[in-house]
């Protein structure tokens, strides 16, 4: 998710003399449809902590929160959008020192936590092995095939891997408006073509089904800059375009009454285009009176929130629903709730004191006077956390 991972840094970022706070609040906006999605918007394990389906608890409403996992395609395009900002002007160990000091803090902590909650004989959900656990810490188990702790860290990989092509390609010969351009250019070729050869690894590498997302939130950075920029405009269009397919394509079925539920593909383009336009009208500035001080702590929750939210969730559902007999309609918002002051906990005791240390430490030159020099680089977009 990180759009991913980088909550304070659209806060932190001027533009004639705005802030977009906004962007923050639709990044919750984002984290709370997922939330809503995992929590009464598909089967599986979670039909365990309601004790049925929650077919059965939310008989009107499951059909809309099955949209909620379209709230990772809006966390895409904002990553996009952020990390081009982040990476604008920035070295590369700088760039690489505030990613890792992002991500890391609170995904080490939601690891240990989820691995030690579901470790309780209390708790009706398997844990995985310890080496597992531990494999888990690096966020490279999917690629090495190992069980994973949180069932949304799969977004945290799609995020790397653009992270990856993105510091390459840009921030390490460094960013300026033409590279950019090329990089989205070349980018949303190969990746099409990627998906038209099936071979496994560019796929794997390329991301054709969530470039378009990423791409896109480039594209509209680009127009935060100069909204007059007809290429950047083209980008958006393009991305918009692509993005929706990939997303009717993965997410759209015939109706089928064995089903969970049945998505329209026209819901699903205008939430998809919704996005797009959201970020956009945030990147034009036509949301600069949303500048309310919250909407920073609302976009610093979000990751922790993020991380945590699901099997933490089953597990406060089980407790209030099924153990204490409160109705879905109160368990639902009181568990998003218990899930947000965690959010809370993590991002005031954990980020508060890891986040600048791991920082420090990957920014720190191998002598005083190299880390002086890359101190005083100005980071373009004022990127903070």
């Amino acid at each position: 998710m990180s759009g991913g991972a980088a909550a304070s840094e659209a806060a932190s970022k001027k533009s004639g003399g705005g802030r977009l706070r906004a962007l923050d609040g639709l990044r919750l906006i984002a984290a709370l449809m997922v939330a809503l999605y995992h929590y009464g918007g598909r089967g599986g394990d979670v039909s365990r902590a309601w004790g049925t389906s929650p077919r059965d608890q939310f008989p009107t409403l499951h059909p809309w929160f099955a949209y909620g996992c379209l709230g990772v395609q809006i966390f895409f395009v904002i990553s996009g959008f952020v990390i081009c900002m982040s990476g604008w002007g920035r070295p590369l160990r700088s760039f690489f020192a505030s990613r890792a000091s992002r991500l890391l803090p609170s995904y080490w902590a939601a690891i240990l936590i989820v691995t030690a909650v579901f470790a309780l004989p209390v708790v009706a959900y398997k844990a995985v092995s310890p080496s597992d656990a531990l494999v888990n810490l690096t966020m490279l188990q999917q690629p090495l095939g190992v069980s994973r702790v949180l069932g949304v860290c799969w977004t945290l990989w799609a995020e790397i891997r653009f992270y990856a092509l993105f510091a390459l390609c840009v921030v390490l010969p460094g960013a300026t408006r033409r590279r950019v351009v090329l990089f989205c250019a070349v980018w949303t070729l190969a990746a099409a073509l990627a998906q038209a050869s099936g071979e496994p690894f560019l796929k794997l590498v390329l991301m054709p089904e969530y470039a378009p997302f990423f791409i896109g939130g480039i594209g509209l950075y680009l127009l935060h800059r100069n909204r007059r920029d007809a290429t950047a405009w083209g980008i958006v269009g393009v991305s918009w375009l692509i993005g929706q397919h990939y997303a009717v394509a993965g997410l759209w079925h015939e109706p089928d009454p064995r089903a969970f539920s049945y998505r329209s593909s026209a819901v699903i383009i205008l939430i998809v285009t919704a996005g797009f336009v959201l970020v956009g009208a945030i990147a034009l500035g036509k949301f600069q009176w949303a500048n309310w001080r919250w909407l920073t702590l609302a976009g610093a929750l979000t990751y922790p929130f993020y991380l945590v939210h699901e099997h933490l969730g089953w597990v406060v559902i089980g407790a209030l629903h099924r153990t204490l007999g409160i109705p879905a309609y109160a368990t639902l918002p009181l568990t998003i709730l218990a899930m947000l002051v965690l959010a809370w906990v993590l991002y005031r005791y954990v980020e508060g004191w890891m986040t600048p240390l791991i920082r420090r430490l990957l920014s720190s030159g191998v002598s005083g006077a190299g880390a002086a020099g890359e101190a005083k680089v100005p980071v373009g977009g004022g990127a903070g956390r």
